[in-house]
């Protein structure tokens, strides 16, 4: 079974932060005021994706 992985859709990422406060793994850095997933260190929990308000983060692969 192939693994998720989170991408962050940069056009809609608004630096809120609220992704890199909940992920578990520390796997969200912001640079250049947008969020971008460590997908090395990304479980695949789906905390992140729940929580961007504006759905930002998505799913990518299957």
């Amino acid at each position: 079974m192939a693994k998720h992985k989170a991408f962050v859709k940069k056009e809609k990422c608004l630096a809120c932060g609220g992704c890199i406060s909940v992920c578990p793994q520390d796997a969200i850095l912001m640079i250049s005021s947008k969020a971008i997933v460590d997908n090395e260190l990304c479980n695949s929990c789906s905390i992140c994706v729940k929580t961007c308000p504006i759905g930002a983060i998505i799913w990518e692969g299957t």
